[in-house]
């Protein structure tokens, strides 16, 4: 019974160790104001950095504003006459996966472009990740070796120490 209470310990921990990070975010247009007239989105959107896979998230009024992707152009002169993608759902909470790495140009096309309801982003890669700094040796072994020496087996005890107790329970 042990054996397979430390078993099933290892397996946890194993496939806590290798889950990745999950690194796309999403970003509510707006904030509390929301996607509505009056709001300067240029300014809203400066400072943010917006990646891969990351969502713009959109809440208005489904009965008075839309979102419509245009082109540069059409962008600049608050045209929706020609839109690339209406991203509208129907509901008023819409959302724009950034699946594609360019400047997306969105604009409500029912008037409210007109009333500052605009937005440019640039999507980008998401940057490679910082390197590691390399682990502070104690003699021959490193530091991180060493702590991991400790923490792994006093994980894998502690776990199916607990694991015991829960089956006695029962």
């Amino acid at each position: 019974m042990a054996r397979f209470t430390v078993l099933i310990a290892a397996v946890v921990l194993a496939f806590v160790v290798a889950v990745p990070e999950v690194t796309a975010k999403k970003y509510t247009v707006g904030e509390n104001k929301f996607w509505n007239p009056n709001i300067n989105y240029t300014i809203w959107a400066q400072g943010k950095h917006f990646y891969l896979g990351d969502w713009l998230y959109f809440v208005f009024d489904r009965n008075q504003h839309n979102i419509l992707e245009v082109n540069k152009t059409d962008y600049e002169n608050c045209n929706a006459d020609h839109p690339l993608v209406n991203w509208t759902r129907g509901a008023g909470r819409d959302i724009v996966t950034l699946n594609v790495t360019k400047h997306y140009y969105l604009l409500d096309g029912k008037g409210g472009c007109y009333g500052g309801m605009k937005l440019a982003v640039k999507v980008e890669k998401l940057p490679p990740p910082p390197k590691a700094a390399p682990a502070k040796s104690i003699g021959s072994v490193s530091m991180a070796t060493g702590i991991a020496q400790f923490v792994i087996p006093f994980a894998l005890f502690s776990v199916s120490t607990v694991w015991d107790a829960i089956l006695r329970m029962w």
